[in-house]
């Protein structure tokens, strides 16, 4: 009786043993076929005895027997038979793939009445719904089922214009005429705008910069104002024949005397060097800002500018909605906030450095000074000095395109 048991126990051992020992490199079926194999060469009770050393049951040990007796023997690389293993959810729940759509389609069409119609439409959020329906269904298989129905997840595009005016385009053709027609004759034409107001310090900067590994730049985690230090306000000039910018980094309000005086500061430092002889000058901008069609302030600014320079000023505004197609938002402001991605703005001579640095395979260059004058918000401009303006409007949309003309020989 003690030698019996003692056998035993070694054969149990032993089949324990070559088991755990191949058991990370079998599959389904092969694992299925070692222990039939091992049950019938342990003969009588060898199911019990391998299901005891393995933890397989015996169901599964007498399918392995069965499939060894068999005189067809699976496909090589087939583990199941067909149709064999775990029903998928659609199959067992027929109904579940339809509710799921349902609850997509009135979200999707806008159903006020959906109740996913208010809320995130998340994995989870549609399974609790479903839930609700009475399926057992888990987050995982909503993912698999939205994959199968080609969702994914997407972000707003922005591609709806919306109302424009009806001469948009004719404005767009009007400008581009206007600006081969001054390129032509060898006058200058510049593209103005304001670049976005930076908050000067310590703070988080689009982008990234090559640093050394684990060590980001620190910076601070809100981006509150620090009064001592301010914000900058950046106002560009590009010259789209020379492909040469300017701008004016101002401290104090973003004004259409700011705007002007960078315009002037320009002329004098680049522009009337490189168009000595030039009589006229043509400016596209937006059509909103401190250089808005509408603003006095800026056509009173204007013509003190054309007074000074003796230059015919032209101006073309962009109409409403149509900022992004000017030449300074693709030509030089992307360029600059390419230049100081991943850059905090620390100071302003910082902000000035990295400007002064951008640069371009095309050949632009840029120079960029600091505006430290203080500008006046909520200048009024009198119905008379608006009257005393030289200013002439074209007859293609004359609140659009206009000329501003010396008052003085």
């Amino acid at each position: 009786m003690f030698w019996s048991t003692l056998v035993s126990m070694e054969i149990l051992t032993g089949i324990e043993e070559r088991f755990k020992r191949l058991r990370g490199v079998l599959d389904e079926r092969s694992r299925r076929l070692l222990v039939a194999a091992e049950s019938e060469a342990v003969g009588w009770r060898g199911i019990s005895t391998v299901a005891k050393a393995t933890g397989v049951s015996r169901q599964v040990i007498r399918q392995g027997i069965a499939e060894l007796k068999q005189s067809a023997v699976l496909p090589e690389r087939r583990i199941r038979r067909s149709g064999g293993g775990r029903k998928s959810a659609v199959k067992l729940d027929p109904s579940l793939k339809t509710d799921l759509e349902e609850l997509l389609e009135s979200t999707t069409r806008g159903d006020p009445e959906s109740p996913l119609r208010w809320t995130c439409r998340s994995v989870r959020n549609l399974e609790a719904e479903l839930k609700n329906k009475g399926h057992a269904v888990s987050h995982q298989v909503v993912a698999d089922l939205l994959h199968e129905l080609e969702y994914s997840l997407q972000a707003n595009r922005k591609t709806n214009e919306g109302a424009s005016h009806p001469d948009r385009n004719a404005q767009f053709e009007y400008v581009n005429n206007k600006v081969k027609q001054y390129l032509g004759g060898k006058e200058p034409v510049i593209s103005v705008d304001t670049k976005k107001k930076e908050l000067i310090g310590d703070f988080k900067n689009t982008g990234k910069e090559l640093r050394p590994k684990g060590d980001p730049e620190k910076v601070r985690v809100h981006d509150f104002l620090i009064p001592e230090l301010g914000r900058a306000n950046p106002y560009g000039i590009y010259d789209i024949g020379l492909n040469v910018g300017w701008v004016s980094v101002g401290v104090d309000h973003d004004t259409a005397e700011f705007a002007v005086e960078s315009i002037r500061r320009w002329w004098r430092s680049m522009g009337q060097q490189a168009y000595p002889k030039s009589t006229s000058l043509l400016i596209t901008a937006d059509g909103g800002g401190s250089n808005g069609s509408r603003v006095r302030l800026w056509k009173l600014e204007l013509q003190k500018f054309a007074d000074e320079s003796a230059l015919s000023i032209a101006v073309c505004h962009f109409p409403p909605g149509t900022s992004k197609w000017n030449k300074i938002e693709h030509r030089l402001f992307s360029r600059i906030t390419q230049n100081w991605r991943g850059k905090p703005l620390v100071s302003l001579e910082v902000i000035v450095s990295l400007i002064a640095a951008t640069r371009s395979t095309t050949g632009l260059k840029v120079h960029s000074e600091l505006d430290t004058r203080a500008y006046a918000k909520g200048v009024k401009v009198s119905d008379q000095e608006i009257a005393q303006l030289n200013l002439r409007r074209d007859k293609f949309h004359g609140e659009w395109n206009y000329e501003i003309h010396p008052r003085k020989p």
